[in-house]
C-alpha cells in the first residue's frame, strides 16, 4: 500500500486534526481531500444532539472515501469530567471512582460500554485510558482522570479497561507516557517540569505494552534528567525509549500541539517539526488554517530535500496502515447507531453500584 501513496500523502496520514464547528466546513474538506490526513478527533463542541454526532461522522467518512486510506476517527471519552458524549447518554463515573469499588467486573462493563457505543457509532479510535499514577501531593490536572495512586492499580483497572475498549474494535490510546502523575500544573496552559519519572510512573506502561497496547500518546511534559528542554511529546530520547528499551512496536502519538504550553513556548511550525523528527507516528494538532498548511508543506519541504528521511516515514505509515487493517476500518462501513435506552440503563446500574459503594 505504501508504495502507492506519494510523498504528500504518506506526510497526510502523520495527521490528525479537529474540526472547527459542526459541520464538515472549506478547511476540514482541505485538510481531508488535499493533505490526505489521517485521521480526525472530535470534541463535545462539534455536535449538539446524538443525530448530530452520527451525520458528522457519516460525512467525514463518505468525504474520505474518495482517498486510498480510510480515515481515523478518534474522540477522547474517559467518563467523567472527560465527557465528549451527547447529552442523550448518561455519563460513567470517573476512572477513579470505579476503581476505587475494586470491582474488576465494573471496570470490564464501563469499558464495554463505552466500546460498544463508540463503535456502534463510527468511532475507532478512543484516546483512553488514563495511565498516570496520581499523586495526590502534588498533581492537581488528573485528579480522578487517573485509576489510582499506585502503579498496581492503575495497570490491574487500566489496562482492563484498554482490553475492553480492543474487545469492541476500538484502538486504545494509552496516555501520558511517560506519566503525568507527578506534574504540578496542567499542560493544557503551563508545561509541566518535573526531574525524573519513577518506575511507579512508567510501570502501568510497560504492563499496557505486555498485554497488547495499540497506541500510546505522550504527554507535554518535560522530564529534567530525559531531556533538559523539551518535552516527552517533542523528544527523540523518549520516542526511541519507548520502542527500543519497551520494544513498542505500536503507533506513537503527540498530545494535542495546540495546547498552549507547546504553542506560546515553539510556534506551531516549529512545534511540528519537532514532533516530526522526535519519532511521532502521528501528530496531533488544531491550528489556524495558514499555519496547519505552512507546517505541513515544512515537514514535505523537509521531506523532498532529504533533510527527513523518506524511509523514517515509511515506518511510521506503514504502522499506521497496519492498524487500520488490524481493525478493518473502513469508510464505507455502515453506521448503526445504538441503543440509548439499553446504554442508559446499563451505565446507571453501574453508577448505583458505585455510588452505593461510596456510601458503605
Amino acid at each position: 500500500m505504501i508504495k502507492n501513496l506519494t510523498l504528500k500523502e504518506k506526510i497526510g496520514q502523520m495527521m490528525m486534526v479537529g474540526l472547527d464547528g459542526n459541520t464538515v466546513d472549506t478547511r476540514i474538506k482541505n485538510l481531508i481531500m488535499n493533505y490526505k490526513v489521517g485521521g480526525v478527533i472530535l470534541y463535545r463542541k462539534n455536535f449538539k444532539t446524538y443525530d448530530d454526532m452520527l451525520k458528522l461522522i457519516a460525512d467525514l467518512k463518505e468525504l474520505n472515501s474518495y482517498n486510498k486510506v480510510p480515515l481515523f476517527i478518534a474522540i477522547d471519552q474517559e467518563g467523567g469530567r472527560v465527557n465528549r458524549m451527547p447529552p442523550e447518554f448518561h455519563n460513567i463515573l470517573s476512572a477513579y471512582k470505579l476503581a476505587h469499588t475494586k470491582n474488576l467486573n465494573i471496570i470490564r462493563e464501563a469499558g464495554d460500554i463505552t466500546g460498544t457505543v463508540l463503535s456502534e457509532c463510527g468511532f475507532n479510535m478512543n484516546f483512553s485510558p488514563v495511565l498516570d499514577v496520581l499523586n495526590r501531593n502534588t498533581s492537581k490536572a488528573l485528579g480522578n482522570r487517573c485509576f489510582g495512586c499506585n502503579a498496581e492499580d492503575v495497570s490491574k483497572y487500566g489496562v482492563q479497561m484498554m482490553q475492553q475498549l480492543q474487545k469492541n474494535k476500538i484502538i486504545s490510546v494509552v496516555k501520558h507516557f511517560p506519566g503525568h502523575g507527578a506534574a504540578k500544573v496542567d499542560s493544557h496552559y503551563f508545561l509541566p517540569s518535573i526531574k525524573n519519572v519513577s518506575d511507579e510512573d512508567i510501570a502501568p506502561f510497560v504492563d499496557a505494552i505486555d498485554r497488547g497496547a495499540d497506541a500510546i500518546m505522550v504527554g507535554h511534559m518535560i522530564i529534567k534528567k530525559v531531556n533538559r528542554f523539551l518535552p516527552a511529546s517533542l523528544s527523540r530520547k523518549t520516542i526511541r525509549e519507548i520502542r527500543l528499551k519497551y520494544n513498542f512496536r505500536g503507533l506513537i502519538m503527540t498530545d494535542d500541539l495546540k495546547m498552549k504550553a507547546i504553542r506560546y513556548l515553539y510556534g506551531t511550525k516549529r512545534a511540528m517539526k519537532k514532533a516530526f523528527l522526535a519519532g511521532n507516528d502521528m501528530i496531533l494538532f488544531r491550528f489556524k488554517k495558514s499555519d496547519e498548511e505552512k507546517s505541513i508543506r515544512l515537514i514535505q519541504g523537509l521531506a523532498e530535500k532529504g533533510k527527513i528521511k523518506e524511509s523514517r516515514i515509511d515506518r511510521s505509515v506503514a504502522r499506521i496502515l497496519e492498524m487500520k487493517e488490524k481493525y478493518e476500518i473502513n469508510d464505507k462501513m455502515e453506521i448503526k447507531g445504538c441503543d440509548i435506552e439499553e446504554i442508559n440503563n446499563r451505565i446507571d446500574i453501574i453508577n448505583t453500584f458505585v455510588n452505593e459503594y461510596q456510601k458503605g
